[in-house]
């Protein structure tokens, strides 16, 4: 059975309507979504120390359930250790806040009248600037927190499901792991099924990359911050070093935000040079580590997006789906990054590109081989109306108008 290729302007309308479907279907289900994103993305991490075991001899579901007990095991145990340790510090931050404030504003007093005298604005009436034009948004604050409060058992709510169904979904994917990309790899249309899967395979690469990349990158420094600074005797140095590997997800962000935060306290501590100095070469020797071993080591060259790129793409999908875009920031970008390669790639084979495309080297040059060829055809024909010279007697006609051969006559 044979069929008419469909028109690319058929294949644009259909994969943009699908892309469309698909988008408002994550819109739609945003709510319920953060569970099986989860699941997908514990599966996708661990599937390869599930493929090691059944090597071995398991099989696939008592592999997945022992990598998955692992796992989830060293997520309560961590857990245990570090949430107390975390809240503490966090509720001495909260207490001590005005009394940084009282510092900081006392530092900058004598920048911030040199500022009003060239404005030429007292104190009195900045404050007043002040309460006038930030009493709006401030009560607008204040009603956004009360309502985040008042959602506080909707939010336990969640988070318990997230904790009860991610492990389920995370091992049914796990275990059906095979069986999923062979179902996906059956949908892709068979006339572009050669170039689709190396788009698959090239943005597994970059994701693969990324997640067993970069995410060990950061916990690595988040737990050697949090460790070294709380050693040295930091104040909140155990927050401020978890959330700088936390941040570290984006590279160079991390030890930037950990930078400026651990000089201010450091310097608000105790106002020691020599300590806040310490406190910076900590995080610029965790650069430099990170930069010159870990990187190169846990992640080469692999993941190929540029830190503005995942910045982005994390602001953008937070704004749009909270967590949830967060969570689906990186994969999105990362296909997005295959797929704008590709099409460069594309373009710059075409010829809107390049419009004068010299013949290649290997290949001459098509007009001399013309005027050759032309040249013997003409030689052909006038020796074919030459008359032998040896040979007196005109020879009789063929049927089809040529001389026949001397033995003819």
């Amino acid at each position: 059975m044979t069929y008419t290729p469909l028109k690319p302007k058929t294949h644009l309308i259909f994969w943009t309507g699908t892309s469309l479907v698909f988008v408002a279907l994550v819109f739609l289900f945003k709510t319920v979504l953060l569970p099986f994103v989860l699941g997908l993305s514990v599966a996708y991490l661990l599937n390869p120390l599930v493929n090691k075991l059944c090597l071995k001899g398991l099989s696939r579901s008592s592999a997945s359930l022992l990598i998955l007990g692992c796992f989830l095991v060293i997520l309560l145990i961590l857990g245990f250790l570090l949430v107390p340790a975390l809240i503490r510090e966090m509720a001495e931050l909260i207490d001590n806040a005005p009394a940084y404030a009282e510092t900081l504003t006392n530092l900058l007093k004598p920048a911030a009248s040199r500022i009003e005298a060239f404005l030429g604005v007292s104190h009195d009436e900045a404050m007043e600037n002040l309460v006038k034009n930030g009493s709006g948004p401030a009560v607008k604050t204040l009603n956004v927190i009360i309502k985040n409060l008042l959602a506080g058992g909707q939010a336990m709510i969640d988070a318990l499901s997230v904790a009860v169904i991610m492990p389920i979904v995370a091992y049914f994917l796990m275990k059906d792991w095979p069986r999923m990309i062979s179902w996906v790899h059956g949908l892709v249309p068979r006339h572009a099924e050669e170039t689709v899967n190396a788009l698959l395979r090239a943005i597994d690469e970059k994701l693969s990359g990324f997640v067993r990349g970069q995410i060990t990158v950061a916990v690595i420094l988040g737990l050697a911050y949090a460790l070294i600074l709380t050693i040295v005797g930091l104040k909140y140095g155990f927050l401020i070093g978890l959330g700088s590997g936390f941040l570290s997800i984006i590279p160079m962000v991390g030890s930037t935000v950990g930078l400026v935060t651990g000089i201010a306290i450091a310097w608000l501590q105790s106002g020691n040079l020599a300590f806040v100095l310490l406190i910076g070469a900590i995080f610029l020797g965790g650069q430099a580590i990170e930069g010159n071993f870990l990187t190169p080591k846990l992640i080469g060259e692999s993941v190929g997006l540029h830190p503005l790129w995942i910045f982005f793409s994390v602001m953008a999908g937070a704004s749009l789906l909270g967590i949830l875009g967060m969570f689906l920031a990186v994969p999105v970008a990362a296909v997005i990054g295959v797929i704008a390669s590709f099409l460069l790639q594309k373009y710059k084979e075409s010829r809107y590109y390049n419009d004068l495309i010299p013949a290649p080297p290997d290949q001459p040059d098509p007009k001399p081989q013309k005027a050759a060829a032309r040249a013997g055809r003409q030689a052909a024909k006038s020796n074919r109306k030459k008359t032998p010279k040896n040979d007196e007697s005109p020879r009789p006609e063929s049927k089809d108008g040529q001389q026949g051969s001397p033995d003819s006559t």
